[in-house]
């Protein structure tokens, strides 16, 4: 699945972003899995996606400051 920007995950509602949390780390747990039994061609990928949950995360706690201010 391709990386999303920023701007494209502000535009998502809380809900999907939460999903999208929830798969990513998904993918994140499988993927440290493959590493430890076979090993991965690009490990970087691991990294990617770490910071893309990161990202996911920063953005759904903007957007509850912004509900808990309103």
């Amino acid at each position: 699945m391709p990386t999303m920007k920023a701007n494209e995950m502000r535009d998502l509602n809380e809900a999907e972003i939460k999903q999208r949390i929830a798969e990513e780390t998904r993918d994140l747990t499988d993927l440290r899995f493959r590493r430890s039994v076979t090993g991965l061609e690009n490990p970087i990928v691991l990294r990617h996606k770490r910071r893309e949950i990161a990202r996911m995360r920063t953005i759904l706690n903007e957007k509850k400051r912004e509900a808990a201010a309103e």
